[in-house]
């Protein structure tokens, strides 16, 4: 199966299909087909790859206008009026900041020196504005951690920092500029202490914030200041304290990601007990939460990549007819290519849809 997501990413990103690894799949010829219809997206409603949008990890109409109209115009004031209207608090402020700070950091790497400039401008013209501020800190920790080992590095984490406690001296009651300092946090290093009391100062505001959480998850991950054990210990404490409605049983299965194998040479990895219980209480936490909570997309983003690993192609299916259309999120984001990557599992997922039986006709809507 590794072998086989390797071989139809290489070929995907070109527009191409590989018959013969097609083929190993389990389903054989009825597989491949499966996965020649992937390539027209229309017939199961699926919007064209080119058609993805890369910004957002599920639908969000208004900040989706007021990102075209500030791409388009540079005005800076739709973004403002959007978070001025926004709950302090709630968990879409938290997605709205990481969108409009990942949309401006997006354009200045198109555009060095000029990408981004509404960002600089809504700074100037309103440095009261904790939306602003806040966006701004998201902006700076996304430029440092893109280059961990540039010389610059520090000396943005540490303006980040200052940008955050300003962000929150502008709004007391809101957590986002806590949970921004996190990433400082994580790339400065600071002490399990010192992170811990940064920690107590978001559940203070937003004890079971899903969004915190996974920006927190990255601290205790062996690849930055903790290890797998410190990682699940975190995921499964949140989980097992959930109050009702809430995504936090889906945590477990993020900590789980981040702590893969490079290489997988054991093919039932997928089917393995500890997988499978951190997926089935990732579906456990899509059933139970508003279908409107904005983080929603982000978990059923990773349940699709499991599940199609896994083999598990009908309950792929569903998590994909839920959030076609938009691909900003883990895993996807962690590549080149979020539309590509997001591309390649997709066809796999019609692809085994198909060799057991299933049709356009038969996929629930």
């Amino acid at each position: 199966m590794e072998l086989l997501i390797f071989l139809i990413a290489v070929v995907m990103v070109g527009g191409l299909i590989i018959v013969p690894a097609v083929r190993r799949m389990r389903g054989g010829r009825e597989t491949m087909r499966g996965a020649l219809r992937a390539s027209d997206p229309g017939e199961y409603g699926f919007v064209p790859r080119e058609r993805l949008d890369v910004r957002l990890p599920g639908p969000d109409q208004p900040l989706t206008e007021a990102l075209e109209e500030v791409q388009a115009s540079q005005d800076w004031q739709p973004a403002a009026r959007l978070l001025a209207l926004t709950e302090a608090g709630s968990e879409l402020r938290w997605q709205r900041v990481q969108t409009l700070a990942g949309a401006a950091a997006y354009e200045l790497a198109q555009a060095p020196g000029r990408g981004g400039m509404w960002l600089r401008t809504w700074r100037v013209a309103a440095p009261k504005d904790a939306g602003a501020a806040a966006v701004h800190a998201e902006f700076l920790v996304r430029q440092a951690l893109l280059d961990p080992s540039s010389p610059d590095f520090r000396m943005i984490l540490e303006e980040a920092r200052s940008v955050c406690q300003e962000a929150a001296l502008l709004a007391p009651g809101d957590p986002v500029p806590y949970i921004i300092e996190l990433g400082v946090a994580r790339g400065l290093g600071y002490r399990q202490a010192d992170f811990e009391e940064l920690w107590s100062k978001v559940t203070e505001r937003a004890p079971h914030h899903m969004g915190a959480h996974l920006a927190a998850l990255h601290y205790w991950c062996g690849k930055w200041h903790g290890s797998q054990e410190l990682a699940d210990a975190f995921t499964h404490a949140a989980a097992a304290s959930a109050p009702p409605k809430s995504l936090l049983p889906a945590l477990p299965l993020f900590g789980v990601f981040e702590h893969l194998p490079e290489v997988n040479l054991v093919r039932s990895l997928y089917q393995s007990e500890v997988i499978t219980k951190a997926i089935e209480g990732a579906l456990y936490a899509t059933h139970q939460a508003p279908a409107d909570h904005p983080v929603l997309p982000h978990v059923r983003h990773l349940l699709v990549w499991f599940l199609v690993r896994a083999e598990r192609y009908a309950e792929a299916m569903e998590q994909l007819r839920h959030v076609d259309g938009h691909v900003g999120a883990v895993p996807w984001s962690y590549g080149a290519d979020p539309a590509a990557e997001y591309a390649v599992y997709r066809a796999l997922a019609v692809a085994g849809w198909e060799g057991h039986g299933g049709s356009p006709a038969t996929l629930p809507r």
